[in-house]
């Protein structure tokens, strides 16, 4: 049998649309000759499926789930007969008693397929259930776990922070998707934070090809990408449009995305009169957007601060829009700050601002040379973003030992980005103007 690490993705659900940057790192992952196997916790629900994922050559094993506690004991006890996991589960059992039925259900069986597929590590993107069931499941199956932590999963005001704090400190290592994150955690959790690293989601910039352009339609066309959410702020995105309606300034909007605010927002936008001016394209494929990002002239990205503490980390689609060399206007939540830099990658703005967010998307459809902005942003994106770039840091992440000092500003380590100048002198970024996150 092959000494070459195996690494198990565990996913909530696999495939899912809206999380193309997982396919992303998957690809690229495969690409540098890792063996990937992916393990869903549950069933896809989407209907549409982005052409990216016939490109991924791991195999897909569903987790069977289960709410029974009785079926739960079974399988607990079927397992224990079993040499290589009887002791693993002996030394959880406390954890899982007081478990989820279901999650603890999932860890076994997960700790199970894993045995049977080679697996050497797991891997869980997002800090909740998956890596519930991932770190249960390595402890059972002696596996060492990893997990990378969006947004959602660190900031919403559900978030347990005790288990929070848990899973990073059992990890064989974590990574986060932005500087912003990485000080808040460990800000947070200092003394279980010292195996987190900074490991940007990456893009196959091949996809992206820069094509920056002039505005000289009568009309400029906005675009805004992302599902219909609270943090998403396309409700203000609607209100500016009105907005530099009654300065004089029409311009159109296209919303592609779909989500539980459907409804809110064509009802808006009807309210408004915006009908001839504002679109909802409804859930569109990778490849879509990208036909998207090349027929529009300014992409917009009103995120705000949901009422549940909820935000957005770093979406990849405004990466991609950077990429493509679109003129970006966005408002300023966690870690977009650090990527849109206000007049040298783009427009930023204060979150939930509507004046600050009008005037920003009405300089930006201006007439004129913005190259040196456009040109700016892609030369970010290919030094940070590259998702080959990306794949090489966690393959050396898994392969090195477990860290047990505290990591230091500017040092660098096998696998971790290599902090830049302003980060080493201590520089924090600028937090929403809503306060810090919960």
């Amino acid at each position: 049998m092959s000494s070459a690490p195996v690494i198990g993705y565990v996913l909530k659900m696999y495939p899912r649309f809206s999380e193309t940057f997982i396919v992303s790192e998957i690809l690229a992952r495969e690409a540098a000759g890792e063996r990937i196997v992916i393990f869903s916790l549950r069933t896809p629900t989407d209907a549409r499926f982005h052409a990216e994922l016939a490109k991924v050559k791991a195999p897909v094993v569903q987790i069977p789930r289960t709410s029974n506690a009785s079926k739960m004991w079974q399988r607990l006890g079927e397992a224990a007969a079993v040499p290589d996991l009887g002791a693993g589960i002996q030394r959880l059992l406390p954890e899982l008693i007081r478990a989820e039925a279901e999650d603890a259900f999932q860890a076994v069986l997960l700790a199970q397929e894993a045995r049977n597929h080679g697996v050497t590590h797991l891997h869980a993107h997002f800090a909740s259930v998956a890596t519930t069931v991932a770190r249960f499941a390595g402890s059972i199956a002696g596996l060492p776990y990893s997990f990378t932590a969006h947004a959602k999963d660190i900031f919403h005001e559900d978030v347990d922070q005790a288990e929070l704090e848990r899973k990073l400190a059992q990890a064989h290592h974590a990574v986060t998707i932005s500087r912003y994150n990485l000080e808040d955690l460990r800000r947070r959790f200092p003394a279980a934070s010292q195996n987190l690293h900074l490991v940007r989601n990456g893009l196959n910039l091949e996809r992206f090809p820069y094509q920056p352009r002039t505005i000289s339609r009568r009309v400029p066309r906005i675009l805004a990408v992302g599902r219909l959410v609270e943090k998403k702020g396309f409700g203000l995105l609607v209100q500016a449009v009105a907005q530099l309606r009654e300065r004089g300034l029409p311009v159109q909007a296209d919303i592609a995305g779909d989500g539980p605010l459907a409804a809110e927002l064509e009802a808006q936008i009807a309210a408004l009169e915006l009908q001839d001016q504002v679109h909802l394209l409804g859930p569109r494929t990778q490849a879509e957007v990208n036909e998207l990002l090349g027929s529009h002239d300014v992409f917009a990205a009103p995120f705000v601060v949901g009422s549940d503490g909820n935000a957005d980390g770093l979406p990849t689609v405004l990466l991609e829009a950077m990429a493509r060399g679109i003129r970006c206007v966005a408002a300023e939540v966690t870690a977009v700050g650090e990527v849109v830099r206000n007049g040298e990658t783009g427009w930023l703005v204060p979150t939930g601002d509507l004046t600050a967010f009008s005037d920003a998307l009405a300089q930006a459809v201006q007439p004129g040379d913005h190259t040196a902005i456009t040109d700016a942003a892609r030369a970010l994106v290919e030094e940070q973003f590259d998702s080959n770039r990306q794949a090489a840091h966690l393959r050396a992440l898994v392969t090195a030992p477990q860290q047990t000092d505290t990591p230091q500003w500017g040092s660098e380590r096998p696998g971790r980005e290599a902090v830049s100048s302003e980060a080493s002198e201590g520089f924090i970024p600028a937090r929403s103007s809503a306060g810090v996150l919960r």
